[in-house]
């Protein structure tokens, strides 16, 4: 027979497709009471044979509290032999964490605290990793949100499930099972657990929140505050998941993604609903790994307003070093100035004859062969050589590096086509990329080499003069 909070548990948990029944699974298990009632409710359902997999108890000791954290080491380890349960353990010191890398005791908690679930659960075989977050932490998490700025997707709260890493899935059973619940479900059966001292201190945010704002919040509503914020969680969550369907359609059109640098076509996005217009931005400072927690509706704001205004050269500085820059219709992110190259300029190839540009040298000679005998030049042909009719051209053609908004048609394709985005399509690596060189006429790009030549400038059987261009 399951108690109350038991099934609502296993309800949740198959509703919401959070984990097979047979599968691995990583519990993380701090020893506090959340974790710990999360970790009886599951060995009573493997006890019950409802859940049929293995479970593995990962505790991370933060050595934040110097003899306690310790304490709750042996805690969880001695509750594991009890249940029969494996547990494995690690230790770090969040403190020394949080200095070398300038960051806040609880971002640096988090990170290594990811990190180390991740590389447990692969050791372990586990493909879930199961946390104990519940629905109070959910109302406290909209509101530090609130606090600080957010938009549909941050009123979603903590989702009840996610990708971490390497197909690994992090999984909230609890997330709709309140503090008040599992402190009863604990000393229902008399189960101990440990106390977190820390939690008390009020210089951590999250710890005013919860001890003094939604306790002031409850105060002047007569339903559960908790309860009308998880309503518009859900709520939030379900606009949001739209919302990416949505932007997930047109991204391949919207955007450009290159190795540290992601471009956006202006005119899309700005035909776009605003929250669409906001995820398109999200993505890809999430691509650039910009930390998106420190971005504010605030950043997202001057972003759209640089993207309406159309100034070319005018940014938007980011956290982190990061920029968004317009130019030319289109909208740029990158990290600072590391990545902005000078243009190549470019150098007027010599037909027919030798043009050195930069590293490269440049054969560009027309063909007075018969057409007849090309197929014997096709099989010497290279990546780096190209024929071109030489009547399809306006002259004189040059040499020069890619620039933003460059646009061709592609050979084999009907439209024209940016030539980041072409790149993208053809999964071309980012070694190459950086080599490739544009080859132009007046009036269009006739090669992107060594990739694709333009579809504007191909040779036919119509074809009279035949321009080979070679590149060394």
């Amino acid at each position: 027979m399951f108690l109350e909070l038991e099934k609502r548990v296993l309800n949740f948990i198959k509703s919401e497709h959070l984990f097979g029944l047979a599968e691995r699974v990583l519990l993380g298990v701090s020893g506090g009471a959340d974790s710990t009632a999360l970790l009886h409710v599951m060995s009573r359902l493997k006890t019950e044979g409802v859940f049929k997999g293995t479970i593995v108890i990962a505790h991370l000791n933060h050595h934040l509290r110097g003899a306690e954290s310790d304490g709750d080491e042996s805690f969880v380890v001695e509750l594991g032999s009890k249940l029969g349960i494996e547990v494995v353990t690690r230790s770090f010191d969040v403190r020394e964490f949080s200095r070398e890398n300038r960051l806040s005791i609880e971002t640096a908690g988090r990170l290594l605290r990811i990190e180390n679930l991740i590389n447990i659960a692969k050791a372990s075989n586990c493909e879930v990793v199961v946390v104990a977050h519940h629905a109070d932490d959910n109302v406290e998490t909209i509101l530090h949100r609130l606090m600080r700025g957010t938009g549909f997707r941050g009123l979603g709260g903590i989702r009840p499930a996610r990708e971490l890493a390497d197909g690994i899935r992090l999984v909230r059973p609890l997330l709709e099972v309140g503090r008040a619940e599992i402190i009863e479900y604990l000393t229902r059966q008399q189960l101990q657990w440990r106390t977190d001292r820390t939690n008390e201190d009020y210089i951590y945010r999250r710890n005013f929140i919860r001890h003094k704002l939604i306790p002031h919040l409850q105060r002047q509503f007569d339903e559960s505050l908790e309860k009308q914020l998880s309503e518009l969680s859900r709520a939030s969550r379900r606009f949001y998941e739209f919302v990416y369907k949505y932007t997930e359609n047109i991204l391949d059109s919207a955007a450009d993604f290159e190795a540290g640098r992601v471009t956006l076509d202006v005119k899309l996005v700005c035909f776009q609903h605003p929250a669409v217009q906001v995820e398109l931005i999200r993505r890809a400072l999430e691509f650039l790994k910009c930390g998106e927690k420190d971005i504010t509706g605030g950043h997202y704001e001057k972003i759209l307003q640089l993207a309406k205004n159309g100034k070319s050269g005018k940014r938007v500085e980011l956290p982190g070093g990061f920029v968004a820059e317009y130019a030319y219709g289109e909208l740029s992110f990158f990290k600072g100035a590391e990545l902005e190259k000078p243009m190549c300029e470019s150098v007027t190839i010599e037909v027919s004859g030798r043009t050195e540009f930069g590293e490269y040298l440049i054969e560009a000679d027309i063909l007075e062969e018969k057409k007849e005998n090309f197929e014997k030049f096709k099989s010497e042909k290279t990546d780096f050589v190209e024929w071109f009719d030489l009547e399809k051209l306006k002259l004189p053609l040059k040499i020069r590096g890619r620039e933003e908004g460059d646009r061709f048609v592609p050979f084999g394709q009907g439209r024209e086509k940016r030539v980041g985005k072409f790149l993208t399509a053809q999964r071309v690596p980012q070694r190459l990329r950086e080599k490739a060189v544009v080859i132009c006429d007046s009036e269009k790009i006739i090669w992107v080499c060594p990739v694709r030549m333009s579809e504007e400038a191909k040779v036919t059987a119509g074809s009279g003069k035949i321009l080979q261009i070679q590149i060394k």
